[in-house]
């Protein structure tokens, strides 16, 4: 329902739905989540094509205004999405044909994969983790040795197994994650930013982007203000 306040959880629940906002934003909780990204080479980025359709790949992410993911001490509970915004995400993530994770993220959306037997949540949670469970994924990790779900661990770095995903992708390529975001927008090989921004002021935190060798030209192509006063815009690479 459009304009709605936060559903109505329970304290615990309240912070994985906090948690939903970041993952489903694309963005980790812990930035510095370790990642196999240190040996990437730099790689020309090719659109990926399967059945005609040019798939993306999408790095989307919930920011204050003063442009952080999350607060100076990591908090993240001002951008619990309402309703409207939450169902929004299921659609993004349902469009998806693959999601890259970081390690952190990958354990924070652990959760997910039993979510839908808590008779707690609300129907748009519920929603998220059908989506989540059935879409496939690969987890970035140096230290985890196995992955639970529709999941598999990487067996190289971002370049090489983004080249080998756009030949298996049935849809766009999500990127989740601020650490391992940073890699692939430090190769120039994500097409697509979605910005979700809070009408909130945190002072300081973590930044959504990496220090970059050159500039990025992006492009405006969508933007939208829902009842919460989130304003989303979406940007386009420009090559």
């Amino acid at each position: 329902m459009i304009g709605r306040g936060p559903l109505r959880l329970r304290p615990a629940a309240r912070e994985v739905r906090a948690r939903t906002a970041a993952v489903t934003r694309g963005r980790s909780l812990h930035p510095a989540a370790s990642s196999r990204t240190c040996a990437a080479p730099a790689v020309r980025r090719t659109a990926s094509v399967q059945n005609g359709a040019m798939h993306s790949v999408i790095y989307s992410m919930g920011v204050s205004l003063d442009g952080f993911i999350a607060g100076p001490a990591g908090e993240i509970d001002w951008s619990a999405p309402v309703e409207e915004l939450h169902r929004f995400h299921n659609e993004q993530t349902r469009a998806l044909g693959v999601h890259l994770c970081g390690r952190r993220l990958y354990e924070t959306m652990v959760y997910w994969e039993t979510a839908d037997r808590d008779p707690s949540i609300g129907e748009a949670e519920r929603q998220f983790a059908g989506i989540w469970q059935g879409l496939p994924k690969v987890v970035f990790s140096t230290t985890l040795e196995r992955v639970e779900g529709n999941a598999r661990l990487a067996t190289a770095g971002p370049a090489e197994e983004l080249a080998r995903l756009r030949e298996e992708a049935g849809g766009d390529i999500g990127v989740g994650g601020a650490g391992l975001a940073s890699a692939f927008a430090q190769l120039d090989l994500i097409d697509k930013y979605g910005v979700f921004v809070s009408p909130v002021l945190l002072g300081g935190g973590t930044s959504p982007f990496p220090p970059l060798d050159g500039r990025l030209e992006l492009e405006l192509a969508e933007t939208r203000t829902f009842g919460s006063r989130v304003v989303y815009n979406r940007y386009r690479r420009v090559r």
